[in-house]
């Protein structure tokens, strides 16, 4: 049984870092090919757009770097920072329900990311190869 225990950690350590990551991969992707309407949108908010490629560098490569367990806890804290600060500033209309889930669901992802900085990134991570050089 533990070595069922270990084979399941093991496979479930780069499956959820790729699944956890691959939301912002794609936003990153998508504020890219509409790259004037998402700066429209965050000047709309009140946050400046010109920090827009700030956003895309952070949500591309950070998510491409726990995907592959490198840096994974710094990374992960600076995602699950993003996470809050983006859900306070886009979704804090408590009265439109989509925006309460859309809330909830940017909270619960900066859940996932502390976990791996308080875990680590598990099997399969670049993290691994260094810590041991």
């Amino acid at each position: 049984m533990n070595n069922n225990i270990t084979t399941l950690q093991q496979i479930s350590a780069p499956v959820g870092r790729v699944l956890l990551a691959s939301i912002f991969f794609m936003s990153g992707l998508t504020k890219i090919t509409s790259y004037a309407g998402t700066q429209g949108y965050m000047d709309a908010m009140g946050v400046p757009g010109m920090l827009l490629p700030i956003v895309i560098a952070l949500e591309v490569i950070g998510s491409l770097a726990i995907m592959l367990g490198w840096k994974t806890r710094l990374t992960a804290f600076a995602l699950a920072g993003f996470s809050i600060l983006s859900a306070m500033l886009f979704h804090a209309d408590f009265g439109d329900q989509m925006q309460m889930i859309m809330f909830m669901k940017n909270i619960a992802i900066a859940g996932g990311f502390l976990m791996l900085v308080a875990q680590g990134p598990g099997a399969y991570a670049l993290d691994n190869r260094t810590a041991t050089k």
